[in-house]
């Protein structure tokens, strides 16, 4: 807590140079929210090598609400505002649809994938910036009247504005997304035969959203208007907007930017065509493979799918960008951590599974489907009654579920990081989290017994400005969690759903227990925990008792997932775009309103995409079909559905009873335990710095898996140094100048690609590549022993 202290002290005394730094040691982990923000962002001599900023620290000096910001914040932010500006206009809902329609299709898509890389918001934030003044410039400024009414709008309301800018980038935020409710919806239809009506998975989408946006209530007042909690990724794209508001698009600097974006969008978007179509033997360049074609050591060790990934690079972005994380975007200390959790699993555990003593079923590693035995598939609709019950007897005959070792440790891991994140936050962030609860209800106490709201409670420029704004009456976030509500029951009680009614009110208390510690650590590492599988594990237990023993459907675990799992996660995106909000000056009600329309329109696209990837897609999705780049695999899909045998079929008990997942139950004292323990050595060795090792992401790195590959890490990793860690350092100025900028171009350029391949060679008449040594039908890789071990 040392650097804490020191900026306090620099705030509290106003004196410059008297601040600590962030460690230039490349896998130091921040351990408080102001070493995060000196890790990602200039430290003070960078940001003090500039008249302006010198003249800025001069009026923080003799302005104390300035001087109540932290360093980036005063220094990166404009801090005046002009509430004239125009917000929801006719040029906001065209722009909207316009980025949010393909961006809900095309993430979407990404979740039937193996890899994908995101719908890149920072894409939306710069294409928009363009667009915005094309339309400025070439609408009629009409005033339309709506017939009937008195209501009256302009099509051309004068210049671009920043804040409409901002709110058409939130509105993609929120809409240009994927939808959780997927899961079950597929599952249902392609698994089991079961379709879910149109309308009731629309709503379900919907409901599962809300809920989420519902619960930001919850979070809001202790992690949105507190100066200290500066959300990395929404403070990046502040500064962004900042570019814009400060950049005139005819300058030398302006243009010479737009340039980099369209030939990095060009580039990636015609490269794309290799990897993912063309030669597939770029997505995976497994060198020992080239050595050794035919050794089947050598192929597990070099190979990128099916094997250890050792000294195997990718070319493909989909691979780069792990876990639908931009490498150009995450804070490198986070990247070393989740490169070296990778290393441990595929370097250390595989290779002790195959060839050690690290567990006794060797049969498919890497597989995250259910085995038998001898290591072929096995037979699920073989051992399940019509009322999906385990059939005791068909399952006595064919034997236990194995599970791929690697899927084994993931899940173990998965069950661990979850208590990890809770007690981490309860020893390490005890006295931050404290500190600003007393805060929040001390300060809650006095503004609202004043009749005023949130932003009265901390008296910081930012917040200073928001007071001019109406703030967002509770009622709003309630009548949202209602509707919300309304729909699942009704889904629900009328047996759309597989799941008992009682089991949603654990699912939302259960959500609403870890939206404030989540929403917490994503604040301050830009790192989102995600439950991963222990909410299926609950809902397992719950319907093995006697109240649940009528709904055993394998479907049930991905419904109670997708409730309980959006809630959290939809109500951190919120509070992120809402402090976007705060940051540029946005009337906090047309930051909701942007939120809410948003999810309005990209939902229907997602169903739509679902509809259309089950009618094309279905067999590579089930298994029927192979698809030859191991992209179609449906891995996230694969998964849920053995979490659902295992938890609703099988059941928690039963499972754990077997000899290969008997470890299992014992991560959940492993998560719990490790923090503390390392706490106490924290306290007593402080000079180690072991509080800058957060093991919750540690076991989030572990607990990644998407079933045979292993590509893309190291060349995420060099990418990562090159990015995040050596031009940061070294070349300050062109970084902050393009790092963004080329990381939306590459993603959109990506996307781009996926939609040109649709379209030109999937919506209508299936084209295929035709076969040559760059795709050779046996191996991608030409690791051609890889399968004969």
């Amino acid at each position: 807590m040392a650097l804490l202290n020191a900026f306090k002290r620099q705030q509290e005394h106003q004196e410059e140079n008297t601040s600590e730094h962030a460690s230039e040691d490349p896998v130091d982990m921040p351990s408080t929210k102001t070493e995060v923000v000196d890790t990602i962002f200039p430290d003070e001599e960078k940001l003090k090598a500039t008249s302006e900023t010198v003249a800025i620290e001069e009026e923080s000096h003799n302005d104390p609400e300035i001087a109540a910001l932290p360093l980036q914040v005063r220094q990166l932010i404009n801090l005046t505002d002009d509430p004239t500006l125009p917000t929801i206009t006719f040029r906001y809902f065209v722009l909207s649809a316009i980025f949010v329609i393909p961006g809900a299709f095309l993430s979407q898509m990404s979740y039937f994938r193996t890899t994908s890389a995101n719908y890149s918001v920072f894409f939306v934030q710069i294409a928009c910036h363009y667009a915005g003044h094309f339309l400025a410039r070439t609408l009629p400024r009409w005033v339309v009247r709506v017939p009937g009414t008195s209501w009256s709008f302009s099509l051309n309301p004068g210049a671009w504005s920043i804040k409409e800018h901002v709110l058409v980038t939130v509105t993609a935020a929120s809409g240009a997304t994927y939808n959780m409710g997927y899961a079950p919806i597929v599952l249902a239809e392609l698994w089991y035969g079961e379709r879910i009506p149109p309308a009731v998975a629309l709503f379900f989408m919907l409901a599962i959203v809300w809920t989420g946006y519902a619960f930001v209530a919850l979070a809001r007042q202790i992690l949105l208007p507190d100066p200290e909690y500066i959300w990395p990724q929404a403070l990046m794209q502040t500064i962004l907007f900042e570019t814009f508001r400060k950049t005139d698009t005819s300058s030398r600097l302006a243009r010479r930017q737009m340039k980099v974006f369209f030939f990095s969008l060009l580039g990636m978007t015609m490269w794309q065509f290799l990897p993912e179509y063309v030669f597939p033997l770029t997505s995976s360049l497994a060198f020992l493979c080239r050595v050794a074609p035919r050794n089947p050591v050598a192929n597990f060790i070099g190979s990128g799918i099916g094997g250890m990934g050792f000294l195997n690079l990718s070319l493909d972005w989909s691979n780069i960008n792990w876990n639908g994380s931009s490498i150009l975007l995450t804070p490198w200390w986070t990247q070393v951590i989740l490169f070296l959790a990778f290393a441990f699993s595929c370097w250390v555990l595989l290779p002790a599974a195959k060839w050690g003593n690290l567990g006794s079923f060797k049969h498919g590693l890497m597989s995250n489907g259910l085995m038998l035995a001898n290591g072929t598939k096995y037979p699920i609709s073989e051992v399940l009654t019509p009322t999906y019950h385990l059939n005791e007897t068909a399952y006595q005959e064919y034997g236990p579920m194995y599970m791929g070792l690697q899927n084994v440790w993931a899940t173990f891991f998965d069950y661990a990081k979850l208590l990890a994140a809770v007690t981490w936050i309860a020893t390490f962030g005890f006295v931050q989290v404290s500190s600003n609860l007393k805060k929040v209800f001390t300060r809650k106490k006095a503004t609202y017994a004043a009749g005023q709201g949130i932003h009265y409670q901390y008296n910081d420029r930012l917040n200073v400005i928001q007071r001019q704004y109406k703030e967002i009456p509770s009622w709003w976030y309630i009548a949202l969690f209602l509707v919300a509500f309304v729909i699942l029951v009704t889904s629900i009680a009328c047996g759309y759903l597989f799941i008992p009614i009682w089991t949603l009110f654990v699912a939302l208390a259960s959500a609403a227990i870890f939206v404030i510690p989540f929403a917490w650590l994503y604040a301050i590492s830009n790192y989102q925990l995600e439950t991963g599988s222990f909410n299926e594990l609950v809902y397992g237990y719950m319907v093995h008792t006697k109240a649940g023993e009528n709904h055993q459907h394998p479907c049930g675990p991905s419904v109670y997932g997708s409730i309980a799992g959006d809630a959290w996660y939809r109500a951190q995106y919120m509070l992120q775009d809402q402090k976007i909000g705060h940051y540029m000056h946005i009337p906090p009600r047309q930051v909701f309103f942007s939120q809410i329309f948003g999810t309005l329109m990209g939902v229907p696209i997602n169903y739509a995409v679902i509809r259309w990837v089950m009618n094309t897609k279905g067999d590579y999705l089930t298994g029927k079909k192979s698809d030859p780049l191991n992209q179609w695999t449906g891995q996230k899909l694969v998964t849920s559905n053995t979490m659902g045998v295992q938890y609703a079929i099988l059941g928690p008990k039963r499972l754990f009873a077997e000899a290969e997942m008997s470890p299992l139950p014992w991560s959940f004292l492993v998560g719990a335990v490790i923090p503390p323990i390392l706490f106490i050595f924290h306290r007593i060795f402080p000079r180690l710095r072991i509080d800058l090792w957060n093991v919750s992401i540690f076991f989030g790195g572990l607990a990644m898996f998407y079933g045979n590959i292993s590509t893309g890490y190291t060349s995420a990793i060099i990418g990562a140094y090159i990015a995040m860690y050596w031009a940061y350092r070294r070349h300050f100025e062109v970084w902050k100048r393009y790092n963004y900028l080329v990381a939306a171009a590459f993603d959109a350029g990506f996307n781009l690609n996926m939609l040109l391949i649709f379209f030109f060679f999937g919506a209508g008449k299936q084209i295929s590549m035709p076969k040559w040594w760059g795709n050779n039908a046996d191996s991608v890789e030409r690791c051609f022993a890889l399968n004969s071990q």
